[in-house]
């Protein structure tokens, strides 16, 4: 007897499965790609590449002159900047992180980490581990938007502003200010806010000194008091 002839198999039913079937025979459903939603704020492109430009068309060669520096690289320049914000009513309350956290992110522009205590006090009612703020480390593009920001927007809306202090650094070239409220960033919606929160910024370089990093900030647009 003639041997039947073998009907073709149905992909998925014993042979490989093809392109887009499973290997139960049924057609797979391509999974859409999805944008990634990180939540955080859209970076000002704009503002970074302004300020980076200017420090490499105009800062850095007036540091060089300033500072009789004869390699470009040796000119000190911005290495990152660290936002820092206390909660201490969190000892009390947990559920006020969240808004802190939130508020931090729309300022950075960058999803914050919540800062925990490394030992405990019994003084002021804190445990090892306990969360007790929130703080960002900026770098590259957002460094620059942010110092921008900082310098054009937020720090002109401080009532009586008349210029920041020009002794606030650590001895190594590193700047720390201090903002006593939110409130001075636009990002932030007046409506929404239920407390008053004010934050450590510390901007490092690689100045070696205090007095070229202080160049180096008053170069950049630092609006320094006057003496």
């Amino acid at each position: 007897m003639a041997e039947k002839e073998k009907k073709p198999q149905a992909p998925g039913k014993g042979g490989k499965p093809q392109q887009g079937q499973s290997k139960k025979g049924g057609k797979q459903a391509a999974e859409p790609v999805q944008e990634q939603k990180s939540g955080r704020p859209k970076l000002n492109n704009a503002a970074s590449a302004r300020l980076r430009t200017r420090y490499f068309e105009q800062v850095r060669p007036a540091l060089m002159k300033e500072l009789n520096l004869t390699n470009p690289m040796a000119a000190p320049r911005l290495e990152k900047i660290t936002v820092n914000m206390g909660v201490g009513e969190a000892t009390q309350n947990s559920k006020v992180m969240d808004p802190a956290v939130a508020e931090l992110a729309q300022i950075t522009g960058q999803k914050p980490i919540v800062t925990k205590a490394k030992k405990s006090i019994a003084a002021f009612k804190v445990r090892e581990g306990m969360p007790i703020g929130a703080m960002v480390t900026l770098r590259g593009d957002r460094m620059y938007e942010f110092l921008d920001r900082l310098v054009n927007v937020a720090l002109p809306r401080v009532r009586d502003f008349r210029g920041v202090s020009t002794k606030s650094f650590d001895g190594r070239g590193n700047y720390t200010l201090g903002v006593r409220d939110q409130l001075i960033f636009p990002e932030i919606d007046y409506s929404k806010v239920e407390k008053m929160k004010g934050m450590n910024i510390t901007i490092v370089t690689t100045a070696k000194t205090d007095d070229e990093a202080r160049a180096l900030l008053r170069q950049m647009g630092m609006p320094f008091r006057a003496q």
